[in-house]
């Protein structure tokens, strides 16, 4: 695996004389324009669910692509004599890619009326192409089957990314692709599993496919019907939690459909690429992986403990409680969001463990969000290296992981990444105060906001919609999600003024 931080360690192969110009706005527009091509075939293939179930929630969609259709026309157009790509053009692209799906992926919700309220639409869709699961509808079983497909599909693309499926679809970005993969790529490290982006898309893309396709057949299998399953399986292997129905997956009362469901979240939440390699050489390096062992090891022993205290405290059988334990720590580790118990009932300590998972989220390269278990392990790792540095002034210490060796850019990347995280949290926390939600309220969604997790704590949790908070609460949290899918260095240098002016080298 070649080692590598996203916007810090990385080789462009740009020329100096194209560094020292402005942003090249027509490459922009050009980029943008294909990516909304492909948000454009996505309304339609909604719009023929809808009109195969003919719930009468066909019209909004054929309105919706065409509009859709007619901004990517337009953007193409005027991009039309673009040049290549630079760094500072994909990190505009794929922050500003993420907003406008968002935007005209709402028209549906607004223009059938399913969703009035523009805040809330713009909620409900960021909250699915972000994966995070957090929703404000109070009706959701009596929803059209096309307005329940597109919730499920905005989470399945968002899932691997949108740039990066643009890639698989359509191939010959060149140097362009390099760099929309790299800027969109969640984690600490890439697998460079072949030297050709659009290449290397379609076999993580040939992954996921295979992996959604499993999971669909085998809830299809377990006593869901084709639509249900279809739409579970796209939200599981996309951790991003949306269902069909309100009670979420306690709707169907099924122990061997919440088994297949976690081990969904649990395989969508471990690397892409480590699948790659298991196939094309040993299944052993899959275990052997450390972020991996880590990260089951934590969904195992906070399972564990928890399962312990529904046993002891809420008079749980133990099957029982493994299951909901091992449902629920599964679901938030892996920041998808769904839900077959209330875990506000479970004891009060529980709950900490509940944010703790949360808050770390799933492996590198993986669908999950969160802070991620490799930077976790790297931090930890530092933490002890610096004791041990104190007691042996003049040992070496460095940090190994899978054979490799970090560097120490790259470990101060990461401490850089966590500082970020927390400050946006502190930041997140305050300003939902000062919206009038209650202290735990506004810290436990602000991060679930930011780790893209969906379901928070008190009147926010998992039993509970989002559709009572204020609607400036709605707008930040939306904002949080799309930091935290673009792990904050992505927003930061889109937004930072080093990003517009004409000299950046």
């Amino acid at each position: 695996m070649v080692q590598m931080d996203r916007f810090i360690d990385i080789e462009y192969s740009v020329s100096s004389a194209t560094r020292n110009v402005a942003v090249n706005f027509r490459m922009v527009a050009y980029m943008l324009g294909l990516l909304i091509a492909v948000e454009t075939l996505l309304l339609s293939i909604s719009t023929i669910v809808a009109l195969a179930y003919g719930d009468g929630d066909f019209v909004p969609f054929i309105i919706s692509t065409g509009i859709c259709a007619a901004i990517s026309g337009t953007l193409l157009l005027i991009g039309r004599s673009a040049t290549k790509p630079r760094r500072r053009e994909t990190c505009i692209v794929v922050a500003s890619a993420w907003l406008t799906f968002s935007l005209i992926g709402m028209l549906p919700f607004l223009l059938g009326g399913y969703i009035p309220s523009v805040v809330d639409a713009f909620f409900e869709t960021m909250s699915g192409f972000t994966t995070t699961g957090a929703t404000i509808l109070d009706n959701i079983d009596s929803m059209p089957h096309g307005i329940l497909f597109w919730r499920s599909l905005t989470q399945w693309i968002g899932g691997l990314g949108i740039a990066f499926f643009t890639i698989a679809l359509m191939p010959g970005f060149g140097i362009g692709g390099k760099l929309l993969f790299l800027s969109e790529a969640t984690g600490v490290t890439h697998a460079n599993i072949h030297p050709k982006a659009g290449t290397m898309s379609r076999y993580l893309w040939s992954v996921y496919i295979v992996l959604t396709i499993a999971t669909a057949f085998l809830l299809w299998l377990e006593g869901m019907n084709i639509f249900d399953a279809t739409c579970h399986s796209l939200t599981a292997t996309a951790t991003g939690g949306f269902s069909t129905k309100q009670a979420s997956i306690a709707y169907w009362h099924s122990p061997l459909i919440e088994y297949t469901l976690i081990t969904a979240m649990l395989v969508s939440s471990i690397s892409f690429s480590l699948y790659f390699f298991a196939f094309k050489y040993r299944f052993k390096h899959l275990l052997r992986d450390e972020e991996v062992r880590f990260f089951l090891g934590s969904v195992f022993v906070v399972t564990i403990v928890i399962a312990a205290a529904l046993v002891v405290c809420n008079g749980y059988g133990i099957e029982q409680a493994f299951r909901s334990a091992l449902f629920q720590v599964t679901s938030c580790h892996t920041t998808t969001g769904f839900a077959t118990d209330d875990y506000l009932s479970f004891p009060a300590f529980t709950w900490i463990l509940i944010i703790y998972t949360m808050f770390a989220g799933g492996c590198t390269g993986s669908t999950a969000g969160g802070i991620k278990i490799m930077r976790l392990v790297i931090m930890w790792r530092g933490f002890k290296n610096q004791f041990h540095q104190i007691i042996r002034p003049r040992s070496v210490q460095t940090i190994k992981i899978n054979g490799h060796i970090f560097d120490n850019q790259l470990i101060s990347t990461v401490f850089v990444f966590f500082f970020s995280f927390m400050l946006f949290a502190l930041g997140g926390w305050i300003a939902m105060m000062a919206c009038g939600l209650p202290c735990v309220e506004a810290i436990s969604t602000t991060i679930s906001a930011l780790g893209n997790v969906g379901p928070a704590l008190g009147q926010y949790g998992p039993e509970f919609s989002w559709a009572a908070m204020p609607a400036a609460a709605k707008v930040i949290l939306a904002m949080l999600m799309l930091i935290g899918r673009l792990e904050i260095f992505g927003f930061i240098i889109a937004l930072h003024p080093a990003t517009w002016r004409t000299s950046w080298s």
